[in-house]
């Protein structure tokens, strides 16, 4: 990179080009050295009272104003160390920003699954331009067309490839790797940011990979073709097969959509722990693996760039020397470094936090939906309202793959434990113990439900579409006579505006018909907005049911799990846990 690139030049120390604008009162960073000005003072002359007191503060009375920038910011500090060259014929000044804790901005990368916190000052908005330039992005297409919103739960594929680009990195094992997904966590942050589940996807899971249309440097859209019973990794880089193939496949198998995604190769893992100044792991026994380099005692270890690089990527020193068990550690690892991130010696540290901001965007891809400063800078920040005690990490369930034998080269989504957690993720469901507001909130809502029931023929209802698919109200109204008794019940068309959950709208006189139909239904107690009706064509009071986004057909249970299933494996990024 360039000076300005790196933020240094000619011995300027890039924590000392920070300086202030005296016409906003704002810091700055200047990347330009100020110009030089004259060594020969101006002449001598007299000015009025008036003129006197119009003068800049930087002018003193009688003498000629210096020359400045056209902006009027000082010009950068010399490198602590470096030899005293005063410009003449003006006293050189020191101008310091006042050492902050900042905001914290949350960058979640993958690959090396690191969170990265980075605090930056109101006046870093200059820096974070510069931190933008570092990041790439690939357009993925309508596969990360959504828009990131702060009101709204969101869903982050990270990825971690094992391409073996960079400095050091070629004796990797297949060197000639294009880059399969080899780590997989999808992240799903809930809408009230009480808490977040991080999702590991094994790279050896089998799976049907869908059709993948990819945008091409000349724009232009080239149609991958899907191929079935495939390992989850060969989703990307197989077959010229882009990011957004993998945000496919994640919701091909557990039908929760992918807004966007974070792609990091083996160097983030080394850059970001050394920048931090190492991560604590702990083992259970010594660890020397020869294929990975690792040696570890037991116990407490602090790692960082190579070494911590072999301790994400080791498979042969824990557990049944699987990718399951790989996975686990990974995990710990997160965890630690999430706390480590989170530190008071990281926050304090402007040097540090600067050299991690710069190794963090340097190794990161992300797509175009999220790839601006501004974005990544709102999504750092709503994922740092999770408390880490509550954001819980787990695994997609599975089970051998019955077509290896005895090999056990390869597993599948188990059916019985996986589609529970999948729909917790999907309706924003925590794993762990939300706050005690959250669960005030919560213990409302399922009251409704509380309460006696009418008769099914004694409910009058008007359906409406809101979001589902064409023909849902007319199947609707018709499976409620014919199979359920609501024989007063209309069909109204659509509704006035789009829903991404279907809802019950009632009266408070009409509460036991609007638990009976949540029943008929199988709605959650969310379902139920009680407050509001209105009058059906025979000028009686109705319910107002409207079907959303989330309608899965007449008679489909839309009602979530409470809890997980017992026996999945989970942990939390408070808790330290050695890798066994």
């Amino acid at each position: 990179m360039d000076a300005q690139g790196r933020g240094r030049a000619d011995n300027i120390d890039p924590a000392d080009q920070w300086v202030l604008n005296p016409n906003t009162g704002d810091y700055e960073l200047r990347l330009q050295a100020s110009a030089p000005q004259s060594g020969v003072p101006g002449p001598r002359r007299t000015v009025s009272r008036a003129g006197a007191a119009a003068a800049s503060p930087r002018t003193a009375p009688g003498r000629e104003r210096d020359p400045l920038p056209d902006n009027d910011v000082p010009g950068p500090r010399r490198r602590r160390g470096a030899p005293e060259e005063p410009l003449p014929g003006r006293r050189r000044t020191r101008t310091k920003p006042k050492a902050s804790r900042a905001k914290k901005v949350l960058l979640w990368t993958g690959g090396t699954m690191a969170f990265v916190l980075v605090g930056v000052s109101a006046a870093g908005y200059l820096y974070l331009k510069h931190l933008e330039g570092n990041v790439q992005t690939t357009n993925v297409g309508d596969a990360g067309a959504k828009g990131f919103s702060k009101d709204e739960a969101f869903n982050i594929l990270i990825i971690g490839t094992d391409k073996r680009t960079g400095k050091g990195n070629e004796g990797y094992g297949d060197a000639g790797s294009v880059g399969h997904a080899d780590t997989n966590i999808l992240l799903h942050v809930a809408k009230d940011r009480s808490n977040a589940t991080a999702m590991s996807i094994p790279r050896d899971l089998v799976v049907d990979i869908p059709n993948c249309p990819t945008i091409q440097e000349d724009g232009s859209t080239k149609d991958i073709a899907g191929t079935p019973a495939q390992r989850f990794n060969t989703s990307l880089g197989q077959s010229e097969r882009d990011p957004g193939c993998t945000m496919r496949t994640v919701k091909a198998v557990t039908g929760i959509p992918v807004d966007h995604f974070m792609m990091a190769d083996f160097n983030a893992v080394k850059t970001l722990t050394t920048a931090v100044g190492g991560v604590e792991v702990c083992v259970a026994k010594a660890v020397d693996d020869e294929e990975s380099k690792l040696k570890l005692p037991k116990g407490k270890s602090t790692v960082a760039g190579e070494q911590a690089l072999a301790f994400v990527r080791t498979r042969h020193s824990f557990g049944n020397q699987g990718d399951l068990d790989r996975i686990k550690v990974q995990q710990q690892f997160l965890g630690s470094l999430m706390r480590k991130m989170s530190s008071s010696d990281t926050l304090t540290s402007p040097r540090k936090l600067v050299k991690l901001a710069e190794a963090a965007t340097k190794a990161l891809t992300v797509d175009t939906g999220i790839g601006k400063v501004d974005t990544l800078k709102d999504v750092a920040l709503e994922l740092k309202k999770v408390p880490p005690k509550n954001i819980t990490f787990t695994t997609v369930p599975v089970r051998d793959n019955p077509a290896d034998g005895a090999v056990r080269k390869t597993v599948i989504v188990d059916p019985a434990a996986a589609p529970q957690v999948f729909s917790m993720i999907k309706d924003d469901v925590s794993f762990t113990e939300v706050k005690k507001k959250a669960k005030k909130e919560k213990a409302e809502v399922a009251a409704r439900l509380k309460g006696t029931r009418s008769a099914a023929s004694e409910i009058r209802v008007d359906v409406y579409n809101g979001g589902a698919p064409a023909g849902s109200a007319q199947e609707t109204l018709d499976w409620l006579q014919n199979s359920q008794g609501v024989t007063k019940s209309s069909q109204l068309g659509n509704a006035d505006e789009t829903l991404s959950r279907t809802t019950v709208e009632y009266s408070p006189d009409q509460a036991d018909q609007a638990r009976k139909l949540a029943d008929l239904m199988g709605l959650p107690a969310s379902a139920m907005k009680p407050g509001k009706s209105e009058t059906n064509s025979q000028g009686l009071p109705a319910i107002v049911l409207t079907l959303g986004k989330d309608f899965k057909g007449a008679g489909v249970s839309l009602t979530a799990p409470s809890k997980a299933p017992e026996g999945i494996q989970k942990s939390t990024a408070d808790k330290s846990v050695c890798a066994s």
